[in-house]
């Protein structure tokens, strides 16, 4: 009885208002044209990105050490990012990875203890671990959450393509530029670029007529210096079921120096011993680490982290600006990775919207047999739109792939209040009601189901907005555009 009396106060207050609002429509126009502008703009100021950052229990350290390091080089950084990790609670085991893809790089894995735990996220903990481990000399160790969406994991959510048929030496120069203007923004954390030009090696010149001479081959000097330094299969045995290598190579602490090729010797006529030295002149150069190319042309990805504060539409946006200034000509530029895959997410929003609002109003033009009550149907959208961004913006979240699975999914929602008042009227008007008094019964008798069924949505809606856990961070934001569309 209580509950029945409150729905009648609501009842009769609404039609109170209902007449008030049908009296005074310019006004109701005008405040929907104001809530469609305010979505518009609210859609341009809401931050964007490919999807939110989830929990994944895991961060993974990216270690890039100088080029012509040793894997013991490496290896002791890795383990000094080892005992970083065993200083937090949150990891109950760490796993570390070296020598690939090159022997000066590396990875370590920190696992987390389960979300229910922790008091922390990995995202904290990362940005925590940033200062401590940009503080090892000697490497660039970046700590990284793994992106939501299977990308790879040692994937960056910026990943900026520079393209020319330039020389890499030019290229060079314009990525070096382009580095420094990035580093002016400080919500780029860690650029890095694959393009390199700093790797030390060693040239080898053989003197072909003195190697004549002494009846050594250039074959077996290349040999040589292969066996000795790099280690050569050279047979295998079996014991106890088992097979074996049998690996020829100098021990470590006689190739450890440019000048340990000079105690090398090679075979030559009469079964001679020559000194290696005799035989070739050594010289250091620099030269790529590698050499990359994207589209068929010569390019340079530059890749980064971002702060909490930029999000990635915003930070693609301020790359372009910095592109359009100092890009000269025959540069291009072009995105891959996650940002490729949020600038093609963004463009295909406006029309998955436009073509989930065409196929609503074609099914809901068959089921009225009209083509105008659709319109008046739809026009609750824009209002539901304010809210959702609204709530959005409130509860911090951004305009990612998830949410706008949530804004489409809240056009078909939204739809059926209008369907419930426009029916009833439109069976009243056919009983010789006039347009105006149909109205107003319709709205005013369907209100009850309408909140009923609202009402049931948004709790229902109400424990993907207030998730914890696993996945959490993506369901909330379907969970409050859903939340805030309905209210």
């Amino acid at each position: 009885r209580f509950m029945e009396s409150v729905q009648g106060g609501v009842s009769n207050a609404y039609s109170r208002v209902l007449a008030l609002a049908l009296g005074a429509r310019w006004v109701v126009v005008a405040v929907m044209v104001a809530s469609a502008v305010g979505s518009w703009l609210l859609l341009q100021s809401t931050k964007q990105e490919l999807a939110p950052l989830e929990d994944r229990g895991v961060i993974l350290a990216s270690i890039n050490g100088p080029d012509g390091a040793t894997l013991a080089y490496t290896r002791r950084y890795a383990e000094a990012i080892e005992r970083i990790g065993q200083d937090y609670p949150e990891f109950d085991r760490i796993f570390s990875n070296i020598g690939n893809p090159t022997v000066a790089q590396g990875n370590v894995f920190l696992r987390a203890t389960p979300w229910e735990e922790r008091s922390r996220t990995t995202q904290e903990i990362a940005r925590e671990l940033a200062p401590r481990f940009a503080s090892l000399p000697g490497i660039s160790a970046i700590p990284i959450t793994p992106p939501s969406l299977g990308q790879g994991f040692r994937e960056r959510p910026i990943n900026y393509v520079i393209v020319t048929s330039d020389s890499y030496q030019n290229l060079s120069r314009v990525v070096r530029q382009f580095q420094d203007e990035l580093a002016k923004n400080p919500g780029f954390v860690q650029v890095d670029t694959d393009l390199r030009l700093n790797k030390p090696e060693i040239r080898m010149d053989v003197d072909r007529e003195r190697a004549a001479d002494m009846g050594v081959s250039v074959d077996v000097i290349a040999r040589t210096v292969e066996t000795m330094l790099g280690g050569r299969v050279v047979t295998r045995y079996k014991r106890d079921g088992e097979q074996y290598d049998v690996v020829v190579q100098t021990v470590s602490g006689d190739r450890s120096a440019p000048e340990d090729i000079d105690g090398l010797f090679v075979r030559g006529r009469g079964e001679s011993m020559i000194p290696l030295a005799s035989l070739v002149t050594l010289r250091e150069v620099v030269v790529p680490r590698e050499l990359n190319h994207f589209g068929q042309r010569r390019s340079a990805s530059i890749s980064a982290n971002l702060s909490p504060d930029l999000a990635l539409g915003d930070a693609l946006k301020v790359m372009d600006g910095i592109a359009s200034e100092i890009m000269p000509p025959g540069y291009t530029t072009d995105l891959n990775g996650q940002s490729r895959e949020f600038k093609n997410s963004s463009g295909s929003l406006a029309v998955v919207f436009a073509l989930s609002l065409l196929f609503i109003y074609l099914v809901l033009a068959a089921q009225f047999e009209s083509f105008v009550d659709p319109l008046i149907i739809m026009l609750s959208v824009p209002l539901s739109m304010l809210g959702a961004l609204l709530a959005l913006k409130f509860s911090g979240g951004t305009l990612n792939v998830f949410s706008q699975i949530g804004l489409i999914t809240l056009v078909g929602l939204i739809t059926k209040h209008g369907i419930l008042i426009v029916e009833f009227s439109n069976q009243l008007r056919e009983q010789g009601l006039d347009k105006l008094e149909a109205v107003k019964q319709a709205a005013v008798l369907r209100l009850r189901p309408i909140l009923m069924t609202t009402g049931a949505m948004v709790l229902g809606a109400l424990p993907l907005a207030l998730a914890t856990g696993a996945g959490a961070e993506s369901r909330q934001q379907i969970g409050w555009v859903i939340v805030g569309g309905l209210l």
